[in-house]
């Protein structure tokens, strides 16, 4: 992950319509409907996770518009799923404009998981849904039977952003961010400019 003058570098897999929103307006922007439309029968739960993320990303960098959704970006190319077509984005992005987790955090809140602060409290989480016989935690989350856990669960996503501070400082000192915790840098991004393409 390259940085300069308080910019970071990031690559974002984009379609090409995204490609062509920034090459004729110069900024583009994800909403909900688009989200809707990519995970047609999946959505429910991307969207679960989405909300969750955006109602605590934008206490972080604040969200220019109340419609617009994040678009992702990596640290590392060899991060970034191209399995979904589309081009991948090269881009300088303002580290202020960006917010900053754990890709493997992100990774259970889209299996709308739990986050724990460690691998015992995890292990300790799985055990109670275990004696709770619950399956899978998507189903405490997505059905109305299990209130308590679903809230325990949702409110642990909060913790996606427990590393944000540590490697916008570690990029804005010029520095590689080595942080224990975070094994791979993800970003989130409430719009893509012009200007940012590398």
């Amino acid at each position: 992950m390259g940085e300069k003058c308080c910019n970071v570098t990031l690559y974002s897999p984009q379609s090409k319509a995204v490609w062509q929103e920034l090459q004729n307006i110069g900024s583009a922007y994800s909403r909900r409907e688009y989200v809707q439309k990519k995970y047609e029968e999946s959505a429910p739960i991307f969207l679960t996770a989405y909300d969750a993320y955006i109602r605590e990303a934008e206490k972080i960098v604040p969200r220019p518009e109340p419609w617009a959704y994040p678009y992702w970006a990596f640290g590392s190319l060899d991060q970034v799923d191209t399995s979904g077509g589309g081009r991948i984005m090269t881009l300088s992005v303002p580290v202020s404009e960006a917010v900053f987790f754990d890709q493997y955090d992100w990774y259970k809140v889209l299996r709308l998981s739990y986050i724990g602060s460690d691998e015992k409290d995890e292990a300790e989480f799985r055990r109670e849904l275990e004696r709770r016989g619950i399956k899978d935690p998507s189903e405490a989350v997505l059905k109305p039977f299990y209130p308590d856990i679903k809230r325990k669960i949702t409110d642990s996503w909060k913790k996606i952003f427990r590393h944000d501070a540590e490697i916008r400082r570690a990029l804005m000192n010029g520095t590689e961010p080595e942080i224990e915790g975070v094994r791979a840098v993800q970003a989130g991004l409430w719009y893509i400019k012009k200007e940012w393409l590398i």
